[in-house]
C-alpha cells in the first residue's frame, strides 16, 4: 500500500509544473505566465513595469485557451496540477495549498458562510466541485466529484455530496 503522506503538504513539488517540450498542456503555460507576473512583481522594479504589459497579455491568451478564471494573482501552492483546465473558476483572495489537484469545472469562491476558502496542502479536487464561502480544507482532505462543499473539511478526511458531508479519514492511500 501507498502511504498518502508521500507528496508534501508542505513542500511545493514543481516539477510537477515544468514545461515539456513537445507536450500540449496549455494549464501549464497558464500557471508559468501567473508565476512569472508574481516573480517580477515581487521584484519590482523596471522590468516589473516593462514586462508587466505582455505577461498579463499571455495571461489573457492562456486563461482563454483554458476556458480558465485564474486571477494572475491568485494565491497558488507551487506543484499544483490542473489536467482538464476547462471551466476553473478561483476567487482573487482564496488560497490553495501546494501539490493540490484540481480537475475541470471547480468553482473557489465566495458562499453564504463570509469569506473565501482556504485549501491546505495537496489536496485533491474532483470534477464539477464547488467550495463556497470562509472555510477551511484540511491538508490531504479529498472533495469527491460535483461535492458542494459549504463547511470545512478536516485533514485526511473526505466530502462528497450535496451538500458535502464529510465521509471517512483517509488513511494509507484509502478512505
Amino acid at each position: 500500500m501507498v502511504d498518502f503522506c508521500l507528496v508534501s503538504a508542505e513542500e511545493p513539488d514543481r516539477r510537477r509544473e515544468l514545461l515539456r517540450p513537445g507536450h500540449y498542456e496549455p494549464w501549464k503555460n497558464l500557471l508559468a505566465t501567473i508565476r512569472r507576473y508574481q516573480a517580477l512583481k515581487e521584484n519590482g522594479g523596471v522590468g516589473f513595469r516593462l514586462l508587466r504589459p505582455w505577461i498579463v497579455l499571455f495571461h489573457r491568451f492562456w486563461s482563454a485557451v483554458c476556458g480558465a478564471d485564474i486571477p494572475i494573482n491568485a494565491k497558488l501552492g507551487g506543484g499544483l496540477l490542473m489536467p482538464h483546465p476547462n471551466g476553473i473558476v478561483i476567487h482573487p483572495d482564496a488560497e490553495i495549498g501546494p501539490n493540490c489537484l484540481i480537475f475541470q469545472q471547480v468553482t473557489v469562491g465566495t458562499g453564504s458562510r463570509p469569506g473565501v476558502p482556504r485549501i491546505g496542502g495537496q489536496v485533491d479536487i474532483g470534477a464539477g466541485a464547488k467550495i463556497l464561502g470562509g472555510i477551511h480544507i484540511g491538508d490531504h482532505a479529498r472533495i469527491g466529484a460535483n461535492a458542494v462543499v459549504l463547511q470545512d473539511v478536516p485533514a485526511g478526511c473526505a466530502a462528497v455530496g450535496i451538500p458535502a458531508r464529510i465521509v471517512g479519514l483517509r488513511k494509507e492511500g484509502k478512505i
